[in-house]
């Protein structure tokens, strides 16, 4: 049999007898996140319609000086609150949400035609409270436009005189760009996936037979040093293509399941996107156990090589930081960058655009030329006499 097959199928066979490796690389990686998304959107998304759905709660202070104001604003959904002594404290410590606080001389300013004064007192550090916000704000404006176009009205003016330009707004974003803002992180995920399918079978097969001194004699077989790299890299990849293969099939599951048809949202993960992330992390998947294996290699003992690869787990986040804090329109050369080419092309199928076949050919080139560049780097350490020593 072929040197390397043989690695490879003693390394897979090791790692299915060990629970602790069919645990993490085919149920709690590929599964947990999926099942953590679903959670997650049916709790934001169920909590943001049912803020839309209920009266908003708003502390009213100078009720007296504008009940007609008030009345219009409760019309619209706003549910008014007593009178607090101060204000601004309550706001500060979280007691209230929202208060408006009504100038006193808002009836005189109001019957005179001058602008009437309110003031919206909020906490913008928190995130809940913006949605309220952005609503008590939107009910003021409504108010006031309907209030300022029936004051033109009494004066014989038409309204849109006041009105000169006029913006319609044009939404090109599809139901699924727009369900793809809430799986914005879903490249992160999937690469994560692939990292802990093969993370532990990565550790064992070097760190681990380093640990328990059987790599020695398995490099002092006639075989080549290559061949047994090879067959480690490869029984790790499988791992991880598994894991990722059931998480992808778990997302498109879960993406059935979310609330995104109440908020118009489309979150469809069909086969086209499932053949095409596969496509393009298969050489990741290369790429990422060749790099484990490589890491681990380093580590004289298991615990200290799930110190390496536990931190190795955080430079797939980078890309999608960048991509957070400051989005970019997607071009060529980024297809060429390992992990930031993989997380754009998958955002783009997951928004359902067209991907230059150009672009993917180029970002799967330079992954397999990385990672035959580290597995070169790792054969040189296995060719060395360090590799095997445990201490």
């Amino acid at each position: 049999m072929n040197p390397t097959l043989v690695v490879f199928l003693k390394e897979c066979a090791e790692s299915l007898r060990d629970r602790r490796v069919l645990l993490n690389a085919l149920v709690l990686g590929p599964l947990l996140t999926p099942v953590l998304f679903l959670l997650l959107m049916h709790l934001v998304v169920g909590r943001e319609l049912e803020k839309a759905e209920k009266p908003l709660p708003v502390v009213v202070i100078g009720q007296k000086s504008a009940p007609n104001f008030v009345a219009a604003l409760e019309q619209q959904g706003m549910l008014t609150l007593p009178e607090v002594p101060d204000p601004e404290a309550a706001v500060r410590e979280q007691r209230v949400d929202l208060a408006l606080r009504i100038a006193p001389r808002f009836a005189d300013d109001f019957r005179a035609g001058r602008p009437a004064q309110v003031e919206l007192i909020y906490d913008s550090s928190r995130q809940e409270v913006r949605g309220e916000v952005e609503r008590i704000e939107s009910m003021i404006e409504t108010f006031s436009r309907r209030t300022g176009s029936l004051r033109l009205l009494a004066r014989g003016i038409a309204p849109s005189v006041a009105t000169p330009v006029v913006i319609a707004g044009r939404d090109q974003a599809t139901p699924q760009a727009r369900g793809a803002l809430l799986l914005g992180m879903l490249p992160y995920f999937l690469i994560l996936t692939a990292l802990i399918g093969g993370m532990w079978l990565a550790m064992d097969s070097t760190a681990g037979e380093r640990e328990r001194q059987s790599l020695e004699p398995l490099l002092v077989n006639p075989v080549g040093r290559a061949s047994v790299l090879a067959g480690k890299m490869l029984a790790t990849a499988c791992f991880s293509m598994a894991s990722l293969v059931l998480g992808l099939l778990a997302f498109a599951v879960v993406g059935h399941l979310m609330p995104g048809n109440e908020a118009g949202l489309g979150l469809s993960i069909g086969a086209h996107f499932v053949m095409g992330a596969l496509l393009v992390m298969t050489p990741l998947v290369l790429l990422i156990a060749i790099a484990q294996i490589w890491v681990a290699s380093f580590a004289r003992s298991f615990r200290e090589a799930q110190t390496y690869l536990g931190l190795a787990q955080l430079v797939p986040l980078i890309p999608s930081v960048l991509l957070m804090a400051a989005p970019m329109r997607p071009r060529l050369w980024m297809s060429a960058v390992p992990l930031f080419g993989q997380q754009v092309t998958i955002l783009r199928l997951l928004r359902g655009e067209a991907v230059s076949a150009l672009g993917i050919f180029i970002g799967m080139g330079v992954t397999l030329a990385a990672a035959a560049a580290i597995f070169w780097g790792a054969l040189r350490l296995y060719r060395s006499e360090r590799v095997a020593i445990s201490a």
